[in-house]
């Protein structure tokens, strides 16, 4: 982009070509301005100008534009005399010595806009190359400034960085400590250039050794110091910190207890306890100042070595309670909304009790599955972070109740490898509370994530402890729940017998409690099992009657999963134009709740439908797309489909 820059210099008619170069503390805006300048000085024969602004360091004020100016002028040769002692006088000389000249000019670590346009000459042809932390939007509206942030290195550069600081025989030793290492510098340039010379003062340290200084969090701010004040991590964080104004500096701070990846405004006023618009102000502060990124439109993004220098001025400048509190808004605020969101999108859901929220939390409003589902959809890494969060700092219900609240979302879109390593810690946190209704939901969430992972064993393990504990509470709901999941695992371990078993005594369960979607659900799972036994006509009886009723109560979930199962029913009864209907209509809701795997299942069936028709080519495409919904969930049912695609190639 800059030698573009170059040309356009080059080409300019009455205009001077500036260029912002922005990015967090750290990342090489100088190193790259400074390594550019020297590469481009034969294409400005008129000179370069170079000047440290100060606008961010340890060495004293800020440089002011008139003391910045007297250097420029007295390089140009002016004699001392000659500079007059005011700004707009000396701005004025200095636009008249650079005049007819094309020049590039160097404007390092500004501080603002003010402090760069009496340093702006007017000679077309010439370049201004300005680096800042902050973003310099000023100079873009008003002087057509073309602003450049620069972002952390990739992997493969960040290994080949600290490869090439190591020397290629050190590094290669142990190339995995090196990757290791490049990640836990963040990939910041900077941090990657201190490591590599604490491993060079210290040749007898071994790579391995070296990784593990940095992976303690805590710890990594000091490892990264490098002994030179001017240099170390956390120096040249504190420049960018110093600079923000009393209401920024506490949010940064807080967003030390937040766990990432990002965080939205409305959150960030929950964990402040602040009002949202407040919370915004602050935000797109520490966005200009590149303490943080705006990652999407109002989602905010802290490189992890911010992060733990946030952490540390939490600890240092925030109380402890403090701390804790600000922890359990920012808890409060996703078990809440999530709670709504969850009930968005499941409104025949067994619910739990969650505690009203502290002062100062503000739940967002979710209206409808839609919307539901996209803040999901946005705060799923977050809600999964914060419960491990949660169970880290002992919020033991947060940390069962906030998987709960995703399992729905979860179940249709996964990670549930993810899920399932929730679920495991949700379990020690209910279990240290003593709540043993709390446990058995749990458990049995946790066994939908092995069911979904097709480990059927610890599913079926999860599912009986969860029907233990809900037999000794009297629980007939929580015992008939588990029944429906027994006679669901079972039936994919082929043990059909035993999954109808399970069906029957779930409906009793379910009628004697007088609970309609229990009934509904158990209905389709016998219809379903009397499928497989054999039996279409009598499993087609059970899954209208749970069509029914999952209509008349709303349960679009169970709708869809009813019409699945009706169609599956056409299918073996040889309708296979009634199966396609009934296969459309299923496809049609689990594609308007954005349940992925349900949606793949009922397009392998409909490719079985279509190639009972005769028509291949259909079929083909109805499993081509199964497969790629099973292999981005990393599903292993993706290989029955995989099988049947080749068997019609």
């Amino acid at each position: 982009m800059l030698s573009r820059l170059a040309d356009q210099a080059a080409a300019a008619s009455g205009t001077v070509v500036i260029s912002v170069i922005g990015g967090m503390a750290g990342v090489g805006k100088t190193a790259l301005a400074v390594h550019w300048a020297r590469r481009a000085a034969t294409s400005f024969p008129g000179g370069q100008l170079y000047a440290d602004l100060r606008g961010f360091g340890g060495s004293g004020m800020p440089a002011a534009p008139g003391e910045v100016l007297h250097g420029f002028l007295d390089a140009l040769g002016v004699a001392p005399g000659q500079i007059p002692a005011g700004l707009d006088a000396q701005a004025a000389l200095y636009r008249s010595a650079t005049a007819g000249r094309r020049m590039l000019i160097v404007l390092d670590n500004a501080r603002d806009e003010r402090q760069v346009r009496p340093l702006l000459p007017s000679t077309p042809g010439s370049l201004v190359l300005v680096t800042s932390r902050r973003q310099l939007t000023g100079l873009s509206a008003a002087e057509g400034a073309q602003l450049l942030t620069i972002d952390v290195l990739t992997v493969s550069d960040a290994s080949a960085l600290l490869t090439a600081r190591l020397g290629a025989d050190r590094a290669a030793t142990d190339p995995a400590a090196v990757t290791e290492i490049a990640e836990l510098c963040g990939h910041l340039p900077l941090a990657l250039a201190i490591t590599a010379a604490r491993a060079a003062a210290r040749p007898g340290l071994t790579l391995a050794s070296l990784a593990a200084e940095l992976r303690d969090a805590h710890r990594r701010l000091t490892a990264l110091d490098g002994g030179d004040p001017a240099v170390g991590v956390r120096a040249v964080f504190s420049w960018s910190y110093a600079q923000l104004t009393p209401g920024a500096a506490r949010i940064f701070r807080l967003l030390g207890v937040h766990p990432g990846p990002t965080i939205s405004v409305p959150a960030a006023a929950s964990l402040g306890a602040i009002p949202v618009g407040q919370a915004g102000q602050h935000l797109a502060e520490l966005a200009r100042a590149h303490l943080v990124v705006e990652h999407s439109l109002g989602r905010y993004a802290l490189h992890d070595l911010l992060r733990a220098y946030a952490a540390e001025q939490a600890e240092a400048t925030e109380g402890r309670a403090d701390r804790h509190a600000a922890a359990q808004r920012m808890l409060d605020h996703y078990l809440h909304t999530g709670y709504a969101a969850a009930l968005l999108l499941a409104p025949a859901r067994d619910r739990i009790t969650i505690a009203e929220p502290q002062s100062g939390v503000i739940p967002e409003r979710l209206v409808g599955h839609e919307q539901a589902m996209s803040w999901l959809e946005a705060e799923c890494k977050v809600m999964l972070a914060a419960a491990a969060l949660a169970a880290e700092m002992s919020f033991d219900s947060h940390a069962w109740q906030l998987p709960w609240t995703m399992a729905d979302f979860l179940n249709r879109r996964g990670p549930w490898q993810e899920w399932v390593n929730a679920e495991q810690t949700a379990l020690t946190a209910v279990t240290r509370l003593g709540d043993i209704a709390g446990q058995a939901m749990t458990h049995r969430l946790a066994a939908k994530g092995y069911h979904r992972l097709a480990d059927y064993d610890r599913a079926r393990a999860h599912t009986e402890a969860a029907l233990n504990l809900y037999e000794q509470l009297g629980d007939c709901i929580g015992e008939a729940r588990s029944h429906q999941a027994l006679s669901i695992i079972v039936e994919c371990q082929d043990g059909l017998a035993e999954s109808r078993r399970h069906d029957e005594c779930a409906l009793r369960l379910f009628e004697a409690a007088g609970h309609r979607a229990g009934q509904a659900n158990i209905r389709n799972s016998l219809g379903w099992t009397h499928i497989q036994l054999g039996d279409p006509q009598r499993g087609l009886d059970y899954c209208r009657e749970a069509l029914a009723l999952h209509r008349d109560l709303g349960d679009r979930a169970g709708e869809a999963l009813s019409w699945d199962s009706v169609g599956y029913a056409e299918h073996r009864l040889g309708r296979l134009t009634e199966a396609a209907h009934c296969y459309h209509q299923a496809l049609g809701i689990f594609q308007e709740l954005g349940d992925l795997f349900e949606e793949a299942w009922v397009r392998i069936h409909l490719g079985d439908n279509h190639q009972a028709a005769g028509a291949v080519a259909d079929a083909r495409a109805s499993w081509t797309r199964a497969l790629d919904i099973l292999d981005g969930l990393h599903h292993p049912d993706a290989e029955q489909v995989r099988a049947k695609l080749a068997g019609t190639s």
